[in-house]
């Protein structure tokens, strides 16, 4: 065994697993200690074993422990004599045995080395538990949880001395990235970064030494600088926002106890172990433990928006002990308890603790903790003990870190950048070499005209050699303008302008909520132009989470459709459709609309059918009243519930108060007060909630629930109502509404005692209660008559369906993550068309177990391989289309079947049969679109949040990966704010694919944060989505917008303003390469030291900033219209490296060409007057202004779209050209004074000018012109149409291209058993949800019947809510 061997096994024998080390450090501290124990970091390794004996303990465990260590201890003796071998043995027998003193020396010794031996294992065992063998004992790495670093929490209320020891985060919330001292040194490695900064740096070096520097260090310096302070001022501007939000935050004011009285303080200022007071309708500063509310029984209700998109109300309750305390500032000032639990993690829905106070210990859940960014509802006032705050609470836990996003055009760059130095290097290297040839064979003659340097030998080999070497520097300071330090200035000024013209957009804004578009970081913008995945939230994302009372059906007769009264066709009901007048009914809502008059004259004549309708509605719910400001408000536990009382309410049975064993209601302005027997809760097996109430002496059961569970348990006959009412729901489903079946039953009085005993007994067992319960329950609920059904709209945000089938045939695909329940995420997927009929399956991976869930997954790869090998087998026998013909694109979502088509030559107008598109092949506006002739489009996955902790598991995410590629459209419900990050993160690793996630809550912000792009929407769940995001919008049918028009515009202005760029750069540049032929490889320049450092700066800028800014192939309309347009960003088709080489080669001949035929035309030149024109300077003037004149006129081929801006800035950018040049030579007196002028004053420049713009222009105009005419990109082909409409002056109108979301889909039913929860019915009837009513005395009391009520110990025990 070797020493590593050996190493590695002592730590795995000597050290136990980190849990044990855990439990024993915490049952072997004394509890005089325990607080300080309770801080103590977990001790891994053989460190933990190396304590253990020191421990004063008497406990079986820790002896055990030390036993084993001894063992183990005894064991690396014996190995260590092993390794020694019979030499030392040898030693010891001749040393005949050594004295005390000796021995106690090699015990010392050996002491010391085992010491050192241990100190070293301690740090390796760290390593090897977190990474090793013993994976088991860390949590899976695919739940990617909170690794603790606490063993546990220890907070003394009210008392900020004891909880300061343990140095606890406070309450300040900092997303910002720099401060004022890390601002510079940060910024600065993130710039440098940048390999072309990092490279002018070190260009900068070179350039001070004079030895080999041609240019001045200026020349770098002051681009570098400028880049640097450019983008350092960008990135502050950035980070001040942040700083700026962060600060609103933090200075909230929250009201906090201090000795005994309220003192309002800011939430930066809250502690762990405060008590602070919460208001109705306010935020929770921080997690906190409740102690004592304003509702009965301790009772609170919050709205968990931020944390998980939902809007329901949520129940929490404290302790009975401490709710004693009420709202007296003193009691709760004294409150001394001590909390010990859990430390900080990310878990939502988990709390465990306890609370020791008055030498009693109670247990701590969830349900008794308030988590920040809740809204307090429904509840006056709360007080609770900070247990969590700032950066520990679990809001911010699941926000995930802030990342340094970049865009992948970015990284093509840097990889460009080295492959322009290998190149510059490259160029170098030969010039090198050519230049010790040069000086060996040629030079050495001339040293009297041209001498060497001081620094260089006489030899002429060693001469030519020092010469060559520093001529090799000397010619990467010549050449470095290849490598432009003005591309990244001119790249963040373009973007910088990008984001502006995203802020002005007027289409982007939206007039209800006065809000515009923002872009809230200047470096994405054309990535926007690269989406591949969109992950969206749903509620409040493609919801409004406003339930409307859209349609009924009330005894075979259908309510809701209007038809004209001459032609009984049905008519659309838009915005301006008049609506019912409700006004008559003293409590109507003016903001309820229904657009049938028929219903409300059927209520107002008495229809008997109607009236148990309705009246159904105002008693059948969990819903509480509140009178708020003298108005009636409902507080609901679902937005379905709210909505059908509130349909009641309007239609005149006003829901008006409840108490545990009453419910009143008023018709028509009479009251009516029912009697309360029973609750029937609603639970997700049952799919139903029934009440039984009495009123005059009659008893009834009234029941609402999903209609196969209604129907099921109808009495006989009514064959009539039940087939119409079902013709209804099958309409209705349709159409995409949320239905849900009413029926009624009346019960005798001696059945129904009979069953209530039997009820009670049930209620009050020990064993399987739920399912007697469930079977009691199905003894009384049927023989029912059906009344009919309501529908229900989950309002979708304008444009949805729209936005989500252009973004679809832009290629791009849409994952649905939310926190709702499976089925209202497949009713919103239906209604927005992410699923439709046409889809041949909808997976659905529903199951809780590792093995069920990867059977599921393979069943369905299976099936998506059998479909994809059928059509497959079926698209062998058919050929595809030739060509496409021109004409709207949203014809592919039409006939599959189509003939080969023709399309229109762009060029002589003429049509030509074998035309393709770039973009598509064999696919354009016409034809077959992806989604036709991909198999893929056919399925979509639906998967529950359960079961993707295990689909996101190492071993079977391939797998889940695999699957829900093959699909059109994935939604993933019930899922965690970390599992959303998640699963942008496993696109983002395993696809390459440019991600975006859009979301408006606190709860998508850490998916928010994961994607490439985060785009947050100012909804109604607050700002924290905003906030995190790098875009914001307003609704999400700008989202439209934004990809296909800003963000593919970004895109192709990009690439357009890259491919010229370089090839302007190498153009410039490589007129030295060619120069370096003619001038013995010296590194001397052809051009002005002064136009090399200002060409990029002023005289080819702006031109370029404008191609980068302005420039659009086709319009803003025509970009939505044509969706296909926004494909060439998923394959990087614009520009790539491919691109690049081309743009290179371009520059390149360029060069070659501006040099030579000026160089041809005046070497040995002659003037008609005598002069001779073969000098150096004149050369150069005229080089550098036919250079100018040629990448001016390119880039003038290069706009596609003309501004007054671009004139300005293309033809002005030519003048200032030549009044630059007579300022700096005739005013500043530049070196080069009178060159440019003496050229110009020959016809020889003039001719040389033309020659050389023809022949640089001729090849690029004749390119063009046969790649436009033969083979048309889908970008030119709608450039001729949108050109002759103009031409035309006439407006084409286009076939609707996207589905209607009204469009007839299978039935999915029961939005109400979707959105619904248990357990509201028990707190209503046990009494604990209500406000007590005083007595005159003091007293409280229940309205009550007592000779009927369900009252006595049994009750108590039935009604029990599960908190």
């Amino acid at each position: 065994m070797d020493l590593d061997d050996a190493v590695e096994l002592e730590v795995f024998e000597a050290a136990p697993p980190p849990a044990q080390v855990s439990e024993r450090r915490a049952s072997s501290a004394p509890a005089a200690v325990g607080a300080a124990a309770a801080v103590t970091t977990v001790i891994t390794g053989a460190g933990a074993a190396a304590a253990a004996p020191t421990a004063t303990t008497t406990d079986t465990d820790d002896t055990d422990d030390q036993e084993d260590h001894e063992g183990g201890r005894r064991r690396r003796r014996r190995r260590r004599r092993r390794r020694k071998g019979c030499g030392g043995r040898r030693s010891r027998r001749r040393s005949g045995g050594g004295s005390e003193t000796s021995e106690a020396a090699e015990a010392e010794a050996r002491q010391r080395e085992r010491g050192l031996r241990e100190s070293l294992l301690t740090v390796l065992g760290k390593l090897v538990w977190r990474g090793g063998r013993h994976r088991r004992s860390t949590p899976p790495e695919y739940l990617r949880g909170f690794v603790p670093v606490e063993t546990e929490r220890r907070i003394r209320a009210n008392d900020r001395e004891y909880n300061a020891q343990f140095s606890y985060a406070n309450n300040y919330i900092k997303t910002s990235k720099y401060s004022v001292l890390t601002f510079l040194p940060l910024n600065l490695f993130e710039q440098f970064q940048r390999l072309a900064n990092f490279y002018f740096l070190c260009l900068l070096v070179l350039q001070m030494i004079p030895a080999i520097s041609s240019l001045t260090p200026i020349t770098t310096a002051v681009p570098l600088l400028g880049v640097l302070a450019l983008t350092a001022i960008k990135d502050a501007y950035d980070d001040y926002q942040r700083h700026m939000s962060d600060w609103q935050v933090n200075k909230r004011r929250s009201k906090a106890l201090r000795e005994g009285k309220l003192v309002e303080e800011r939430w930066a200022q809250v502690q762990v172990g405060d008590v602070i007071r919460m208001e109705n309708d306010q935020f929770v500063a921080a997690d906190v433990l409740l102690l004592t509310t304003s509702e009965p029984n301790g009772l609170c209700f919050i709205e968990t928006a931020e944390l998980d998109g939902e809007t329901n109300l949520k129940c929490r309750q404290c302790l009975p002990e401490t709710a004693e305390m009420g709202q007296d500032d003193a009691l709760i000032g004294a409150f001394d308890g001590e909390i010990v639990c859990e430390t900080p993690n990310n878990l939502l829905n988990k709390f465990e603790g306890t609370l020791s106070w008055k030498g009693k210990r109670y247990p701590l859940d969830n349900d008794k903790v308030v988590l920040r960014g809740c809204v307090l509802r429904n509840t006056q006032w709360c007080y609770g003990v900070v247990i969590f705050a700032g950066k520990d609470t679990k809001l911010m836990m699941n926000s995930g870190k802030t990342k340094f996003k970049r865009t992948s055009i970015d990284r093509l760059l840097n990889f460009i950048i080295i492959g322009i130095v290998f190149f510059l290097l490259s160029m170098c290297l030969f010039c090198m070499i050519a230049c010790g040839i040069w000086e060996t064979m040629v030079g050495r003659y001339f040293q009297v005209y041209l001498p060497w340097d001081q620094l260089v030998p006489s030899e002429p080999l060693e001469g030519a050699t020092v010469i060559a070497l520093l001529v090799f520097f000397s010619y990467a300071i010549v050449l470095n303008t290849v490598v432009p330090i003005s591309l990244y200035v001119s790249v963040e000024v373009i973007r910088f302008a990008q984001s502006f013209l995203i802020n002005w957009d007027e289409k982007m804004h939206y007039e209800k909520t006065n809000t515009s578009a923002k872009a809230r970081t200047t470096t994405l913008n054309e990535e926007l132009g690269q989406i591949e995945y969109i992950f969206s939230d749903k509620t409040g994302t493609l919801t409004q989470n406003i339930m409307t009372f859209n349609k009924c059906t009330i005894a075979g007769k259908c309510y809701g459709d209007i038809f004209d009264e001459q032609t009984n066709e049905l008519i659309e009901i838009t915005e301006s459709t008049p609506t019912v007048d409700f006004s008559a009914n003293p409590d109507y809502e003016p903001e309820f609309k229904f657009y049938d008059g028929s219903l409300l004259d059927a209520v107002r004549q008495g229809d008997q059918n109607a009236h148990n309708f309705f009246r159904l509605l105002a008693l059948c719910h969990t819903v509480m009243p509140e009178e708020r400001n003298g108005r009636l408000e409902y507080q609901a536990q679902s937005p379905d519930e709210a909505a059908l009382v509130s349909a009641a309410r309007n239609f005149g049975f006003v829901f008006r108060e409840r108490s545990p064993n009453s419910i009143t209601i008023e018709v028509n302005g009479k009251s009516e007060v029912y009697e309360l027997l029973c609750i029937l809760d609603f639970n997700n097996v049952r799919k139903r909630m029934s009440v039984i109430l009495r009123k005059n002496g009659q008893l009834r059961l009234y029941c609402k629930g999903a209609d196969n569970v209604i129907y099921e348990r109808l009495k006989d006959g009514d064959i009539d109502i039940k087939t119409k009412t079902q013709e209804h729901l099958n309409k209705f489903a349709g159409e995409g509404l949320r239905t849900l079946c009413l029926a009624i039953r009346d019960l005798d009085e001696v059945f129904f005692n009979n069953w209530k005993q039997r009820h009670q007994e049930a209620a009050v067992s020990m064993d399987n209660r739920d399912e007697k319960l469930d079977a009691i329950y199905e003894e009384i609920e049927k023989d029912m008559t059906l009344l009919g059904a309501t529908a229900i709209e989950d309002k979708l945000q304008d444009g949805v369906p729209q936005t989500i089938a252009n973004l679809g045939l832009a290629g791009i695909k849409i994952w649905v993550l939310t926190g709702d329940k499976q089925e209202t995420a497949i009713n919103i997927g239906y209604s927005c068309q992410l699923l439709t009929d046409e889809m041949a399956d909808t997976f659905i991976v529903d199951a809780h177990i590792y093995d069920e869930v990867e059977t599921q997954l393979l069943k369905f790869k299976d099936t998506v391989q059998s479909s994809t090998n059928l059509i497959a087998g079926d698209n062998s026998n058919h050929h595809a289309p030739d060509g496409v013909q021109l004409q709207n694109q949203t014809l592919a979502l039409g006939n599959r079947h189509r003939q080969p088509d023709s399309a229109v030559s762009v060029v002589t107008f003429r049509w030509d049969r074998h035309s393709e598109s770039e973009y598509q092949r064999g696919t354009s506006a016409g034809g077959l679109s992806n989604d036709e002739m991909d198999p893929t489009s056919s399925f979509a996955l639906v998967i529950n949040g359960h079961s993707l902790v295990h689909a996101l598991h190492p071993q079977m995410e391939a797998l889940f990966l695999e699957v829900a590629s093959a699909c059109k459209s994935v939604i993933c419900c019930r899922v965690t704010p970390l599992q959303k990050a998640m699963v942008v993160e496993l696109i983002k690793k395993s696809k390459s694919a440019v991600t975006l996630a859009i979301g408006d809550g606190a709860n998508d912000v850490s998916m928010i944060k994961a994607a490439h792009i985060g785009v947050g929407i100012s909804g109604q769940e607050g700002m924290q989505a905003v906030l995190a995001s790098d875009y914001s919008i307003a609704q999400f049918r700008f989202l439209e917008r934004l990809l296909l028009v800003h963000g593919r515009w970004s895109y192709y202005r990009m690439c357009k303003f890259l491919r010229y760029f370089f090839y302007k750069n190498f153009a410039f540049t490589l007129c030295h390469f060619w120069f370096a032929f003619f001038c013995g490889f010296s590194a001397q320049t052809v051009f002005d030291p002064m136009f090399i450092s200002v060409y990029n700066l002023f005289y080819t800028s702006l031109p370029v900033l404008a191609l980068g800014i302005f420039d659009q192939d086709v319009n803003d309309r025509n970009s939505i219209l044509y969706p296909k347009l926004y494909t060439p960003g998923h394959t990087n088709l614009l520009f790539n490296k491919m691109e690049f080489f081309r743009s290179a080669l371009h520059g390149i001949f360029t060069s070659c060409v501006l040099f030579l035929i000026p160089y041809g035309t005046y070497k040995d030149g002659v003037s008609p007057n005598g002069y001779v024109l073969s000098d150096h300077m004149l050369l150069g003037s005229v080089v550098a202004t036919d250079l100018v004149i040629v990448v001016t006129a390119q880039i003038a081929l290069d706009t596609a779209y003309w501004t007054v801006f671009n004139h300005i800035m293309v033809w002005g950018s030519l003048v200032w050209y030549f009044i630059l040049q007579y300022f700096y030579n005739y005013v500043i007196g530049g070196s080069y004074v009178g060159s440019l002028t003496m050229a110009m004053s020959e016809a020889t420049f003039w001719f040389t000018t033309v020659l050389t713009v023809t022949v640089l222009m001729v090849p690029v105009l004749a390119w063009r012109f046969y790649f436009v005419n033969v083979r048309p990109t889908l970008s030119d082909r709608v450039r001729l149409k949108q050109r002759l409409a103009q031409l035309r002056s006439r407006q084409s109108q286009d076939v609707l291209r996207t589905p209607s979301a009204r469009r007839t889909r299978r039935s999915i039913r029961s939005g109400y058993a979707f959105a619904h929860q248990e357990g509201f019915g028990r707190l209503i009837t046990s009494g604990k949800i209500m406000r007590k009513l005083p007595r005159p005395n003091g007293e409280f009391f229940f309205p009550s019947f007592s000779n009927h009520s369900l009252g006595g110990p049994s009750n108590s025990v039935d009604m029990q809510p599960h908190l």
